[in-house]
């Protein structure tokens, strides 16, 4: 069981940036895939971005992400530091959720995969 640590939410204003910081306990090596997944009280969850390790050496890595939020959010990672990081940018109120660091997909690793370990969640509120 990997254990994750979110980090790095909080309040903005519409227009401004955040960066999400996921602390895994471990996964060095590669075939490992990590994602950010977000929840609305009252709405289903959904899946933001994915990340795919091929090797633990080289970075070599395959993102995806939802379509709500290609081309304003980054999800990138240190593979030395065991951490995933979701920048996000352009913020808009409808992005406000409790956003999670997940990993264990059940199936290809992508955005909307079914995850199976998730952090305790770190509150992102964007103001319009």
């Amino acid at each position: 069981q990997v254990q994750l640590v979110e980090s790095g939410g909080g309040s903005v204003q519409a227009g401004g940036s955040l960066r999400l910081s996921c602390q895994a306990s471990r996964y060095r090596g590669g075939g490992i895939c990590m994602g950010w997944s977000r929840q609305v009280p009252g709405k289903e969850r959904e899946g933001v971005a994915s990340i795919y390790f091929f090797t633990a050496h080289t970075g070599d890595t395959i993102v995806q992400y939802a379509d709500s939020v290609k081309g304003r959010f980054t999800i990138s990672a240190d593979n030395a530091k065991n951490m995933v990081y979701l920048q996000m940018d352009s913020l808009r109120p409808d992005d406000s959720a409790m956003y999670y660091c997940v990993t264990g997909p059940r199936g290809p690793c992508r955005p909307t995969v079914e995850w199976t370990q998730w952090g305790q969640g770190t509150q992102v509120t964007v103001s319009s």
